[in-house]
């Protein structure tokens, strides 16, 4: 039997628990950790930069139920080059036309936006696990191609750590976020301006990231250089509703990064393992972290020297898409 579908746009408030519901279902099959809450919901779509009216799509079935949702995410400074697409369809629904319907929306809003700024072609990204066998199938089936490989890393927080050896003349201090925003989001930049795929953040997107009621102002490190320079910083998180899921203690090293000018001095692995530390010492018994496989800066390397190993693989794919698609028939 054809099932019949219903597009939509995002409805507002009314529609975050029907979304958190379907990612629910989503991840009772795929196990992929990934959960959500109604206000992590809330806060990600109220993002300065999000569209809301524009960017994110509802799918129901002829009941009404959702069974579909996508988001699209494209830099807020800068060029368009790319933009990121998500997207989650319920289990019991996958597999017919959906998905198909699903990066087709996103491949026009993509053509409208180039065509909106005059660029010719932009990359529409999409992410899967490399163990999501039939979502990768799907990427493939739509034209998407693996364009580059991110590692989950673990490591116990019950081993040995080294101490830190901070550089001559270098002081470490927890962020104060309001005072420090500006030369915060200048070195972040800075740190990872030569990295795969890096867009600017910006101050107003560095406030609200501060906003997460998670967020741990002692877990979020900088260290400054002796003319004062923010010359590395090591931003640690803990996520205490996904660890009551898992049922492990652990937390993430979500940033770390150097400027340049000031790699190569022993900053990267003083700053992870200070992390490291802050993260034992609130008790965590695990540390995470996400590192491109191909990172210019040696980052993986480092990981691995402190003892973090490999847990899964993140793949992104990538077609490209031309200005001014029109006349699709699933739009």
């Amino acid at each position: 039997m054809m099932l019949t579908l219903t597009k939509r746009p995002y409805g507002g408030e009314t529609d975050l628990e029907a979304i958190a519901n379907l990612l629910e279902a989503c991840e009772a099959v795929d196990k992929l950790e990934q959960w959500t809450t109604v206000s992590e919901l809330e806060r990600d779509f109220n993002s300065p930069y999000f569209d809301k009216e524009r960017d994110l799509q509802l799918w129901e079935d002829d009941t009404g139920q959702l069974i579909g949702f996508a988001t699209l995410w494209h830099p807020s400074v800068g060029e368009l080059t790319d933009v990121r697409l998500g997207f989650r369809v319920h289990p019991q629904t996958r597999g017919g036309t959906l998905e198909r319907e699903i990066i087709n929306w996103g491949e026009q809003r993509l053509a409208e936006l180039a065509k909106e700024q005059g660029v010719t072609s932009v990359k529409l990204r999409c992410n899967s696990r490399d163990d999501q066998i039939d979502r990768i199938a799907i990427l493939h089936e739509n034209g998407f191609s693996a364009d580059r490989y991110f590692l989950t890393m673990v490591r116990s927080l019950q081993e040995p750590l080294a101490e830190p050896q901070i550089p001559t003349g270098f002081t470490v201090r927890s962020v104060i976020a309001e005072q420090d925003a500006e030369a915060w989001v200048e070195m972040h930049n800075q740190s990872f301006i030569d990295h795969w795929n890096h867009h600017d953040l910006t101050v107003e997107e560095y406030k609200h990231w501060r906003t997460d009621p998670d967020y741990r102002p002692e877990l979020d490190l900088v260290a400054i250089a002796p003319d004062g320079t923010f010359a590395s910083h090591c931003y640690c998180a803990i996520y205490p509703e996904d660890n009551k899921r898992s049922g492990r203690i652990e937390g993430w090293v979500a940033i770390l990064g150097t400027r340049r000018g000031f790699r190569r001095l022993g900053l990267g692995k003083a700053m992870l393992l200070s992390g490291m530390q802050k993260l034992l010492a609130a008790g965590m018994d695990i540390a995470k972290i996400g590192v491109d496989y191909d990172n210019p800066n040696g980052a993986r390397q480092l990981y691995e020297s402190v003892g973090f190993r490999k847990l899964y693989t993140w793949v992104w794919y990538c077609k490209d898409v031309r200005a001014g698609l029109v006349n699709n028939p699933f739009i």
